[in-house]
């Protein structure tokens, strides 16, 4: 006969000798049953225009719930300063002098562009759909309109959207490669994205998806639906920031509904700061220097929020460095892809971040501008070796000495202490030196012209894309 406490001493052991069977047993069943993927990305967002980083009177109560039921990320970055080497970076996880996908002379593609991100990068969507995943992008595109630089050709499934920034002529709405509306009727735009993300959830609820959701706004030209477009206290602005909010409302509300909420990892951020010369029309920085188009805080450090209920732990907030670019490994991890071993990445694997267990793998942030290097961050420390801002500066102001700022104590770039940390700025000249030695950067796709060979590709792409006949619009009501 076995007394009591004997017994007790058994079932212990034998709950110590089971807890790593039911650990594993618990990582077989996340690899076998993997998240499905959301990334909602704005466009000109600023950091402090969303009520939970600090704005006054934009109300966004979706993404506020948000934050509270997940993890707001206080120092996370993009890779690039405007639109179309922000969305390269983010999709590849490398940064664009890598990818090909930024310029000095021209700053994003345009709608005579003729170059795209390169078939040969692996996109996020790539990753997931070599594991089964349904993969959708439905909004900005901004990686090249020609019909071989698609999102149909970059890993999705799908596309519904409009394929550059929505003050570039002609403005049309894309389904895959066909347009279904010309001129896009802006003032539903963001109830259609919507709608279509809606529908994508729930056509593919039994099995893993990606939804890739880039909207379009709050990027001027500004324009809400009537339930949004006179109701902010912030104006026009303000309404377009709400829609947008409630539009993320739609998604994580269909997401409740379905019982997904805890299969799904959704990350909210925006491309870029603010775009400050629009006045009233452009976004705000908060209290961060600079916007749009330059390599101060406030034109790279974005408002973020991470959000996984019963994974990701409720009401957290971050200050680990971040960025989109490390969101490939982040994702990769999750799914248990392989990363391409061919190529440099500049991601990091976010997860312990994400799951409150560990800091970050990143200890250090590129600033660039274009192909020019501006600015590089060591740990709390950011020398400017070039400075210039957004618009309306011809040149950049060179600083030699570099300026140097601690952003935990000044994140507003205020006080420059170059002078008493001249061992600073020698390690961060030493990180410079080693990325500079290793960078192979290829050809900017921004910068293709016009030759014998492309004249025949430019004269396709004047047609562009393929349009509905008109026996196909009337059936359709266009």
């Amino acid at each position: 006969m076995i007394h009591a406490s004997a017994s007790r001493r058994v079932g212990f052991l034998l709950a110590l000798l089971c807890c790593p069977l039911v650990a594993a047993a618990a990582d077989e069943e996340k690899k076998a049953d993997p998240p499905n993927i959301v990334i909602l990305f704005a466009d000109d967002l600023g950091y402090g225009d969303l009520g939970c980083f600090g704005h006054p009177t934009i109300a966004t109560p979706n993404l506020d719930r948000m934050a509270r039921e997940g993890l707001r990320l206080t120092q996370f970055y993009v890779a690039e300063c405007v639109c179309t080497p922000s969305r390269a970076a983010l999709l590849t996880g490398r940064l664009p002098i890598r990818n090909g996908m930024c310029s000095d002379t021209k700053r994003v593609l345009f709608t005579d562009s003729l170059g795209g991100l390169p078939e040969g990068e692996i996109t996020i969507a790539d990753t997931l759909k070599g594991k089964g995943y349904a993969t959708a992008c439905v909004g900005k595109w901004h990686l090249g309109h020609l019909p071989q630089f698609l999102p149909t050709r970059q890993g999705f499934d799908s596309y519904y959207g409009i394929p550059y920034s929505n003050d570039m002529k002609p403005t049309v709405l894309l389904r895959g490669a066909t347009v279904i509306e010309d001129p896009a009727d802006q003032t539903t735009l963001t109830k259609r994205y919507t709608a279509e993300a809606v529908s994508f959830i729930r056509q593919n609820r039994d099995q893993p998806f990606f939804l890739y959701m880039p909207h379009n706004f709050p990027h001027v030209p500004l324009f809400a639906s009537d339930d949004f477009k006179d109701k902010s206290l912030r104006g026009l602005y303000g309404g377009v920031v709400e829609e947008l909010d409630w539009s993320v409302g739609q998604v994580l509300d269909t997401l409740r509904e379905l019982e997904l909420d805890k299969k799904t990892l959704v990350f909210f951020t925006s491309d870029n700061g603010p775009w400050l010369i629009k006045n009233r029309n452009g976004g705000s920085a908060g209290l961060l220097r600079g916007g749009k188009g330059s390599t101060w805080e406030g034109g790279m450090r974005e408002p973020t929020i991470a959000w996984w209920p019963g994974t990701i732990p409720a009401g957290g907030v971050s200050r680990e460095l971040g960025c989109t670019t490390d969101l490939l490994a982040t994702i990769s991890a999750l799914v248990d892809a392989p990363l391409p071993d061919d190529r440099v990445l500049d991601s990091y694997d976010l997860g312990p971040v994400l799951l409150g267990k560990g800091e970050s793998p990143r200890k250090s942030m590129l600033y660039y501008r274009g192909r020019k290097l501006m600015a590089a961050r060591l740990g709390p420390w950011k020398a400017h070796f070039m400075t210039q801002a957004g618009y309306r500066q011809a040149n950049p102001e060179v600083h030699d000495p570099p300026l140097l700022f601690h952003l935990e104590h000044d994140p507003s770039e205020k006080y420059n202490v170059a002078k008493d940390h001249p061992d600073v700025i020698a390690d961060i000249r030493k990180l410079v030196s080693e990325h500079e030695a290793n960078l192979n950067a290829p050809p900017s796709q921004m910068e293709i012209r016009q030759t014998g060979s492309t004249r025949a590709s430019a004269n396709r792409g004047s047609r562009r894309f393929t349009r509905r006949t008109s026996s196909e619009r009337a059936a359709r009501g266009k």
